[in-house]
């Protein structure tokens, strides 16, 4: 059984590489063209696995590392750099003050479906894309995509806890 303080450097490392290549696997099956963005319930998935099993660094820089081989792929848009990584952020933050999935799940939906489309459409569009979009046009996707991929997020947790995987009841750091 594994909690954050007890995962050793290498583990960390091995539990964030299986994360990152989930999220690159799963991508071409679980991208969802929504306007300009493409949205990825599979990203919110693994940033609430990442943020509950390693912490809130590691969950960003899943998101981060994901959300790049996605756009060499194709599979993603330069909007996937925020959407992914400012809810993985809070999702860990969020469970290391208040250690439930729930809270982990709420700071994932909060991050992506609320601060995310704000720094997208005031920053990373007009300036990194060159075009404008309507904040009201990636809240929806954003909320919608985060919140599925957070349950499923929680229900994987629970389960991993179940079969005695994870110790989700342990100390966090």
């Amino acid at each position: 059984m594994t909690t954050q303080a007890a995962l050793s450097p290498t583990r960390r490392s091995a539990y964030a590489v299986v994360l990152v290549a989930m999220g690159v696997a799963l991508a071409p099956y679980t991208s969802i063209p929504a306007g300009i963005a493409k949205i990825n319930p599979t990203q919110h998935f693994i940033n609430v696995l990442g943020a509950v099993l390693l912490g809130p660094w590691w969950a960003a820089g899943i998101a981060g590392v994901v959300a790049a081989l996605r756009n060499a792929m194709g599979l993603g848009t330069l909007l996937a750099f925020p959407g992914g990584m400012i809810g993985a952020l809070l999702a860990g933050l969020c469970y290391r003050f208040w250690p439930r999935l729930t809270a982990a799940a709420v700071g994932e939906v909060a991050g992506t479906g609320l601060i995310a489309p704000v720094v997208c459409a005031l920053l990373v569009a007009p300036v990194l894309m060159d075009r404008a979009i309507p904040l009201l046009a990636l809240v929806p996707s954003f909320l919608g995509s985060s919140l599925v991929g957070a349950v499923l997020g929680v229900l994987a947790l629970r389960l991993l806890q179940r079969a005695d995987v994870v110790d989700l009841a342990g100390p966090h750091p």
